[in-house]
């Protein structure tokens, strides 16, 4: 009955039925559509804040996601990689990344592969691959522009922006953040404008421009007040605080951390949670205020256990041995210090690390740990050195590679001419048989055709000659300061040590080497930034390149670190050069934004050859026995000099006992020092009879002198 019934419809009615039938279920689709859409968008703000409950949703709705539309299965894999990584599972998040790329590149999907791409940006930044990640974000940025989804692109506007400032490039930076903001008011969603906003008032901070980082932040407290939401108005709260403390404001930033913490635990952000209670515990350890540092650092710990979140727990831990030295309790403090440092070692975390042993040389010589505080100076210094070595590595290698790069141009232009004259002589052998005549014109241009061309590569191999030049030079100097680097100095003084100990028998005049560090560095670069300390940096070897000889030798040693090689100097002279240097360098001040930088430098230095028992020192043991001498005159007060003179009653000791601890074997008696003392030095000099700024020390005799 029923097929009769159906067959005597007539065929537009039918279709029109089934379209009724059809239209309930459409409607229901779309529908769910939208409420999933809607739940994954909800989801995504709270993944911010509450990443573990975010992930956990996530997964409640993993199937149905999947099985979803192009849009909505592309937001899903992204939040769900964002939220594992968010978690510490950046293993699993790289791998939902690697999946969305490769559905995205399937569906020939630019939106989606932009969106893979910015999701895997995300996932390598939080695995320290900031090269590859940088390289992501603007890759994702150029396709997501070319798209009309208005959040990707303020999304990948903010990453690109984000990533030039990290590579210290401030006017990309700036250019890309504005461009988000402005596409973000354009979008009229103000969780995207809160963001970009975010994100420019930290870059402004980064740039010291803290006016018009103040007038960022201002809108972005009201857009984040208007969301309703307390993560985003935590989030922005913190960002209050690293302005406040750049700009010199630390009550404004004390007090916007406290409304954060507040607001986190409220909303239970748990990963948030720890980075505040350890920006809290910063800011009531520059308070002096030991107390709450401790309470808080504690804290901190507990928060960044819960999330696997070794960096806070590291900072906390330094911290709290920060505390714990400054009450007094220094076993305990230096204990806490070495744990924290442990966590960043395991990190490998070498620019924190660096930043750390200089904060805790500088807590070891206010405690009196004067043996402490060298010992935390050297592991400073040789993770500065390994950073420098591997800056330096970087510019080689890229140099080499722009160097490649065009000489596989100048190979394919050369090819391309051979080409052209393989393609005139083709026709002219044609236009031999067709016009006989032309056969001598034909021959001439040729003629001058092949003299061009060998004129050409001539040139070129001149050129060639040229760039190889250029290139040794630039592998032997420092590109900052154009001094020459220590590869070059290590290769001069095998040379020299040759020269040397054949000699002249002269007594009276002697090489000497100069090893300088700047005072409180990390202090120019945090003030006021590394382009600061790179002018620091170019005046110090301008100075020296003022106060020394042309014939010394003048080395960028390490990121602070200078070395000097007079190879002629009389011996009674070493002292006045080492002078010279302290005064000459203090004298000097660099204008920089407005703003007048001044800089001491403290100095180790030695005659060499130095000659215990007759047999000279290796040049590489002199250098290390100077390096001693400068952490000497760190240690005691900076904007001076140490300088070792050479060796008494060494048969009793030995040159590994000397090397352990110079300090020790000075005040045993073993090795004789010279003070020079800067204008006006950090802490009181060792007791001395003369009004000289120049304080000569033997051994034992100066037991008792004050440090």
């Amino acid at each position: 009955m029923t097929g009769t019934t159906d067959s005597s419809l007539p065929g537009g009615a039918r279709l029109l039925l089934a379209a009724l039938c059809l239209a309930p279920a459409l409607a229901c689709a779309q529908t769910a559509q939208t409420a999933l859409d809607e739940r994954i968008g909800e989801i995504r703000e709270q993944s911010r804040f509450v990443p573990d409950r975010a992930l956990r949703q996530l997964l409640q709705i993993e199937v149905q996601a999947r099985q979803a539309a192009a849009p909505t299965r592309v937001e899903f894999l992204a939040q769900l990689s964002i939220a594992r990584m968010r978690v510490g599972d950046k293993d699993g998040a790289l791998l939902l990344a690697e999946e969305l790329i490769a559905y995205a590149k399937g569906a020939r999907n630019d939106a989606a592969l932009a969106k893979g791409l910015l999701t895997k940006a995300y996932v390598k930044f939080s695995m320290a691959e900031r090269k590859s990640s940088h390289e992501l974000a603007f890759a994702a940025e150029r396709l997501a522009q070319g798209t009309d989804d208005m959040r990707l692109r303020v999304l990948s506007s903010i990453t690109a922006g984000e990533a030039w400032a990290e590579e210290g490039n401030f006017p990309a930076a700036l250019g890309k953040l504005q461009q988000a903001v402005d596409l973000a008011r354009q979008y009229g969603v103000p969780g995207p404008l809160a963001s970009a906003l975010n994100s420019l008032t930290l870059l402004y901070t980064n740039m010291k421009e803290y006016e018009k980082g103040f007038e960022v932040l201002e809108e972005l407290l009201r857009v984040s007040e208007a969301l309703r939401s307390p993560g985003r108005l935590a989030v922005a709260k913190n960002t209050e605080y690293g302005l406040a403390l750049d700009s010199g404001q630390p009550k404004r930033g004390l007090k916007a951390l406290l409304v954060a913490l507040e607001l986190e635990r409220k909303l239970d952000a748990r990963g948030m949670l720890a980075a505040t209670l350890v920006n809290l515990s910063d800011s009531y350890l520059k308070e002096g205020d030991y107390a709450k540092t401790l309470q808080y650092a504690n804290e901190a710990i507990g928060a960044a256990r819960l999330m696997k979140d070794n960096f806070n727990e590291a900072t906390a831990r330094v911290n709290i041995g920060q505390a714990l030295i400054g009450q007094g309790h220094l076993a305990e403090g230096k204990k806490s210090f070495a744990e924290g440092l442990r966590l960043f070692e395991k990190a490998n975390n070498q620019p924190e690390m660096q930043a750390i042993l200089n904060e805790y040389g500088v807590a070891l010589e206010r405690a009196g740990d004067m043996a402490g505080a060298v010992a935390a100076y050297h592991r400073e210094r040789a993770i500065s050195n390994t950073l420098f070595e591997r800056e330096r590595q970087k510019a080689v290698y890229e140099l080499q590679e722009k160097y490649e790069t065009e000489k596989k141009q100048r190979q394919i232009e050369l090819l391309s001419r051979e080409n052209q004259v393989k393609g005139a002589e083709l026709d002219n052998r044609r236009l031999q048989q067709r016009v006989w005549w032309l056969l001598a014109v034909v021959f001439a241009l040729a003629g001058v055709i092949v003299g061009l061309l060998y004129r050409k590569v001539r040139h070129a191999n001149v050129q060639l000659e040229v760039k190889n030049l250029e290139l040794k030079q630039q592998s032997s100097r420092d590109p900052l300061t154009a001094l020459y680097n220590r590869r070059h100095f290590q290769e001069f003084m095998r040379t020299h040590n040759q020269l040397a100990q054949e000699g002249d028998g002269d007594e009276d005049i002697v090489g000497a080497l100069f090893l300088l560090d700047v005072d409180h560095f990390k202090h120019v670069n945090d003030s006021h930034g590394h382009a600061a300390g790179d002018a620091v940096l170019k005046m110090i070897a301008e100075q020296l390149h003022i106060l020394l000889r042309e014939t010394d030798m003048i080395v960028r040693w390490g990121g602070e670190e200078f070395l000097a090689f007079l190879p002629a100097v009389p011996r009674n002279g070493v002292d006045e050069v080492a002078r010279r240097i302290l005064n000459g360098i203090a004298a000097q001040s660099i204008d920089y934004q407005g703003r007048q930088i001044g800089v001491k430098v403290s100095l180790g230095f030695a005659p060499f050859p130095l000659v215990p028992l007759e047999l000279p020192l290796p040049w590489e043991r002199a250098v290390n026995l100077v390096d001693m001498a400068l952490y000497l005159a760190k240690a005691h007060g900076r904007n001076r000099a140490y300088g070792v003179r050479g060796f008494d009653n060494f048969a009793a000791t030995s040159m590994e006992a000397i090397e352990q601890d110079l300090e020790r074997a000075w005040r045993a008696g073993f090795v004789d020092l010279s003070i020079v003392l800067g204008g006006t030095p950090e802490a009181p000099p060792p007791a001395t009879s003369g009004a000289s700024n120049v304080v000569q020390i033997k051994g034992a005799a100066t037991k008792t002198a004050g440090h």
